[in-house]
């Protein structure tokens, strides 16, 4: 599996700070990234509305549904960052995902994932870097995989669907290690 590969080779970021940086929930709520993830497997995903990604919403949630009792969670980070493609207030947001698609796992309010204004979550994601995979979020759906500890250990192109084998292999890696 490519994420153990790099694991072992000893290219992970040093994330000490990951359970501190600050999330708002699509809800409004304020929290940081620890009080909900600590000690939990987590994929953080950039989503959009209208992508041609966005079917991964089903993948992600029967994903999430799948893993959930082992202490796995997804966070869904809505951005506007690619062409436009969720233009959607907040609320709408919430709405389209509810109604299309049965979410019930974690989303931030939208927020973005590359340049100036990238969000400190991004900052520190997009220090992994993984084959073709580099300082920039690429476009919506890409995946980051963090273990229980807070490590970011995997990064998956948008492409890379949450039913594909390397994913679900991935993600059963990290819950063994737990």
């Amino acid at each position: 599996m490519q994420w153990r590969q790099v694991y072992r080779k000893g290219h992970s970021v040093e994330n000490d700070n990951l359970y501190d940086i600050p999330l708002t929930m699509l809800d409004g709520t304020e929290t940081t990234f620890g009080e909900l993830f600590r000690g939990k497997a987590v994929l953080v995903v950039n989503v959009a509305s209208r992508c041609g990604f966005t079917s991964q919403y089903e993948g992600l949630q029967a994903l999430y549904e799948t893993y959930e009792a082992r202490n796995f969670s997804i966070l869904g980070v809505p951005s506007n960052s690619f062409a436009g493609q969720e233009p959607g207030t907040n609320e709408e947001i919430a709405e389209f995902c509810s109604r299309n698609f049965g979410v019930t796992f974690p989303l931030t309010a939208k927020t973005d994932v590359n340049g100036p204004n990238r969000h400190p979550l991004y900052a520190l994601l997009t220090r992994f870097h993984d084959g073709d995979l580099g300082d920039d979020i690429g476009w919506n759906f890409e995946k980051f995989l963090i273990t229980d500890s807070g490590e970011i250990v995997g990064r998956f192109a948008s492409a890379v669907a949450p039913g594909a084998p390397q994913m679900q292999e991935s993600v059963e890696a990290v819950l063994r290690l737990e």
